[in-house]
């Protein structure tokens, strides 16, 4: 994992939470921004499933467990794409609800990466 990135999908992550919560408390339904940040997690945990596939190559491999490391990053990708699709479904405030908790699920699990890999 490179430092810098994590803390951007992490920032990322936590905004989309925000922006999730934000549109859930004003009793609004999914729209392109929230689904918009859904979708730009979705593609920073696809780049960083690269990345965890490149660095042990260029000398920068995992300290930790790689399979818990492994398991936390595939789950992670696979919440919002999840959740997403959940949105398309239920177009009610409580999808962008779902979509918060899936963003602030996503930038912990992150965290933990981090924490696992370094």
């Amino acid at each position: 994992m490179i430092l810098w990135y994590a803390v951007v999908t992490i920032v990322v992550a936590l905004a989309g939470a925000s922006l999730c919560l934000i549109a859930a408390l004003r009793k609004r339904g999914p729209d392109d921004f929230t689904m918009g940040a859904t979708l730009l997690v979705a593609l920073l945990l696809l780049v960083q499933i690269v990345i965890s596939i490149v660095a042990p190559f260029t000398g920068n491999s995992a300290t930790g467990d790689p399979l818990e490391f492994w398991m936390y990053l595939v789950v992670a990708f696979l919440l919002p794409p999840g959740a997403g699709f959940w949105a398309l479904v239920d177009r009610t405030r409580w999808a962008n609800l779902v979509l918060s908790v899936v963003h602030l699920a996503v930038a912990v699990m992150v965290y933990r990466m981090l924490v696992i890999w370094g």
